[in-house]
């Protein structure tokens, strides 16, 4: 049985005091995770390339697998396809290869395809892969309403995925649900308080929900990076302007030659292109 925290039977402040309580307690971990990829990782994933492709295939499915699984964690999506064709025909499709090539494909800037195959998965046991997966294409898609129906159903079916439950509160958050975006954010956060996609989201929380002054200590506690803290206050705007859009209020103009007023913010729909780090979905 799982349980979770009674977030309506105790005020907004406690809560939000409680939860950046818990992610002060390794705040140089979401440091390090922020960190830009350095040799070693290149180097690693040059190795592991060139082993793949003189290598003989792994006589067992599994090891197979888990080759594949080790590739894709390198980014070698691209190889990592070929070895799934070549899993496929040696062994024949399974769910697990079916995921990975879904994963492959996402990752390859091929969505239409991802979304086929991620299809696949529903009547599976990996239907919650499945359908985080057709959140995730939703979600960079722009589609932020249809990633977190995706998302939720995702969570009905593993409501301890922590990194799940941080891409519902992300996507509520975009489509302008900021109260929405609240619990599953607070649960994800107690759940993986070390997570630095997580932790980036609840800061993002806070800024779109007025608080400021805990926002500015849960990003000073984790000690996120310049970038990443501009990266989460565009990500604001960009909650506000989707909340305005939902109550039906006038865009804000521009401010230009002649005009008055303040500028405005980046449209809700579309995704610009951001650094893999500073993407908002766990991937």
């Amino acid at each position: 049985m799982t349980y979770s925290l009674p977030f309506d039977s105790v005020k907004p402040g406690a809560r939000c005091a409680a939860t950046l309580a818990a992610l002060s307690l390794l705040g140089a971990c979401a440091s390090k995770d922020l960190a830009g990829y350095g040799v070693g990782p290149q180097a690693e994933r040059a190795v592991l390339a060139q082993q793949a492709n003189k290598d003989p295939a792994p006589d067992t499915p599994g090891m197979y697998l888990g080759l594949i699984d080790r590739m894709q964690s390198q980014g070698l999506y691209f190889a990592s396809l070929a070895h799934i064709d070549a899993y496929d025909k040696q062994y024949g499709a399974s769910p697990d290869s079916i995921l990975l090539r879904a994963d492959a494909l996402r990752m390859t800037d091929q969505p239409a395809a991802a979304a086929a195959v991620y299809g696949q998965l529903l009547k599976t046991p990996l239907a919650t892969r499945g359908y985080r997966g057709l959140g995730l294409i939703a979600g960079a898609a722009g589609d932020f309403t249809r990633a977190a129906q995706e998302f939720e159903q995702a969570v009905q079916l593993a409501p301890t995925d922590a990194a799940t439950l941080s891409d519902l509160g992300y996507a509520r958050l975009r489509d302008g649900d900021v109260d929405g975006a609240r619990v599953p954010l607070m649960k994800a956060a107690e759940l993986d308080p070390t997570n630095p996609k997580i932790v980036s989201n609840v800061a993002l929380y806070l800024l779109a929900n007025g608080d400021q002054a805990q926002a500015l200590a849960v990003m000073n506690q984790q000690q996120l990076a310049p970038d990443v803290r501009a990266a989460i206050r565009s990500d604001a705007a960009k909650v506000a302007a989707a909340g305005r859009a939902q109550r039906g209020v006038p865009a804000q103009p521009q401010v230009g030659a002649g005009s008055t007023g303040t500028r405005t913010v980046a449209s809700a729909q579309g995704i610009e292109p951001a650094p893999r780090l500073l993407q908002r979905f766990s991937q």
